[in-house]
């Protein structure tokens, strides 16, 4: 586990009314922009894992994954030794993934309109949940439609995004994501490499040491 204390969790000053910030073409960091909806989240998210536990699943080389994994909608992206897919149905329990909720729909279409992606309506909600020393290697999205955006938004203790580019071998950027940030990306950068460094120990007064990521994508 990282130790020390990484991140305050007092905001800085005027961060909810910081304008979008543009991470490549295509890509916008959006600071605090449903910062204000934080505690409707949180609930909603606990209500989705309470019929979906969250899960560490396995990768197809044998590896487990250290985020804590669940979701909603149609289909929800799942890993074990046969692979990367989308399943409509949880395999743990063999039921329907818990439906996605209108407000999640609905604000996921919002924060992709701000930005500049109208008309998104996803059919996949994935809740990853992170705890001190958990991380997300480099990856790219292809498991999805890659003709609509992905929406990120982050929860609870602040992370560094790994924003890398169209090639694994590309320079990677540094972007701390806060609560209540949404990242947006489609278009040229929607296949962009990314991920998150361990998360070092913090505090956040409603998380308290966890961060939880809320993905909005379009499988069909």
């Amino acid at each position: 586990m990282t130790q020390g204390i990484l991140f305050n969790t007092e905001e800085p000053p005027g961060r909810r009314d910081a304008p979008a910030q543009a991470l490549s073409p295509g890509a916008w960091l959006l600071p605090g922009l449903v910062h204000d909806r934080a505690g409707v989240l949180l609930s909603i998210i606990s209500d989705i894992v309470r019929r979906a536990p969250l899960r560490h699943m396995a990768t197809p080389g044998g590896g487990r994954m250290s985020v804590g994994m669940s979701g909603c909608g149609a289909r929800v992206w799942v890993s074990d030794a046969a692979g990367y897919r989308y399943e409509t149905h949880d395999p743990r329990t063999g039921r329907p993934w818990p439906p996605m909720p209108a407000l999640l729909r609905d604000l996921a279409g919002e924060c992709a309109q701000k930005a500049g992606y109208a008309r998104f309506v996803p059919d996949s909600g994935l809740i990853n949940r992170y705890g001190p020393g958990d991380r997300m290697g480099l990856h790219q999205d292809r498991d999805e439609r890659c003709d609509a955006p992905i929406v990120s938004i982050s929860l609870g203790v602040a992370a560094v995004f790994l924003w890398g580019g169209p090639t694994r071998a590309a320079p990677v950027r540094r972007i701390v994501v806060r609560h209540g940030d949404v990242v947006v990306w489609g278009g040229a950068s929607r296949l962009t490499w990314h991920g998150i460094a361990p998360l070092l120990l913090a505090h956040h007064p409603l998380c308290g040491d966890v961060r939880y990521n809320l993905t909005f994508r379009l499988t069909a």
